[in-house]
């Protein structure tokens, strides 16, 4: 990861705003698009000197004032606000070593009530992603739909998948779209966990193979993963629209709960009708987490979406 993740946030979003559109004059050609320090420093009601350290991360002790005025000038969006907090002061991991390895193991646990709680969801595809969107768990129609058993265990990554998986451009037919709401979403959770040598390692590894992940990351994108509609190009069904809902998992903070949705009677409940006796005639498939070899280990994939 860029260790002037701070300072390059700041300075894309002062990039996206015109002088004129908040009052200001602007005077002469400008080096840079948007607005410079000394504009927002005015805006924010801060030094010019304050607002540079700022925005080159030495700052200390910054108010929630100051970054109230600071998102207001720059037209931050709550979750950008919620960014620039995490940036301004990070919360680093503590406990280096064997205890951060065990809290990262017991991150990658899923509940058995919640296993049970997908299992009893059987006509809506629902899976648990895990920090750096990694799938962790899903119920058997969620791996109908999205063929995560046939991902090579340790890979099962929806951002590695969207990105390094040839078989995403065509599964996703809105693939632009997915690849950019995956960036925003990692690089969410990459404020949240400066110091997290594995969400460095991957960022490493998307941004080396793939140059579309190396612009979306440059314009540094964040958004929460709440709710949305995915559009997919399924090779038993077809065409597949549906809704998914995001949930966070009470006393799992790093974990999401996503369910698919289809409204009754519609084409897309039909297709998963069809897609749940599908899944129900392999053997083996069910509910599962990595490292789970009780089902199948290569079972007909779908399309790894």
């Amino acid at each position: 990861m860029n260790d002037d993740a701070l300072g390059d946030f700041l300075r894309s979003r002062r990039a996206r705003i015109r002088p004129e559109e908040v009052g200001l004059v602007s005077h002469g050609r400008r080096r840079v698009p948007g607005l410079r320090r000394e504009e927002v420093a005015q805006l924010a009601g801060v030094s010019v000197d304050y607002y540079v350290r700022l925005e080159q991360g030495r700052g200390t002790n910054v108010s929630d004032a100051v970054l109230d005025a600071v998102a207001r000038v720059l037209r931050l969006t709550d979750t950008e606000a919620a960014h620039l907090r995490d940036l301004v002061r990070p919360k680093r991991d503590r406990g280096r070593g064997h205890g951060a390895g065990a809290r990262e193991g017991a991150g990658r646990t899923v509940r058995a009530g919640v296993r049970t709680l997908m299992e009893t969801m059987t006509g809506t595809p629902a899976f648990v992603l895990g920090r750096r969107m990694d799938v962790l768990a899903w119920n058997a129609l969620a791996d109908a739909v999205s063929g995560f058993s046939a991902m090579p265990e340790g890979e099962r990554n929806a951002a590695r998948h969207t990105f390094l998986d040839p078989a995403a451009r065509e599964f996703y037919t809105d693939w632009p779209a997915v690849a950019a709401e995956t960036v925003a979403y990692l690089r969410l959770d990459a404020g949240r966990h400066p110091d997290d040598p594995l969400m460095a390692s991957l960022i490493g590894e998307l941004a080396m193979k793939n140059e579309t992940f190396r612009r979306l990351w440059a314009d540094h994108p964040v958004k929460e993963k709440t709710h949305g509609v995915k559009r997919m190009r399924h090779p038993v069904v077809g065409d597949l629209e549906l809704g998914y809902e995001t949930l966070a998992l009470p006393g799992a903070p790093d974990q999401l709960l996503v369910a698919y949705t289809a409204a009754p009677g519609t084409a897309a409940a039909e297709k998963l009708a069809v897609l749940s006796s599908w899944a129900a005639s392999q053997d083996g498939l069910g509910t599962a987490a990595e490292g789970d070899h009780t089902k199948a280990d290569n079972p007909p994939s779908p399309g790894r979406g």
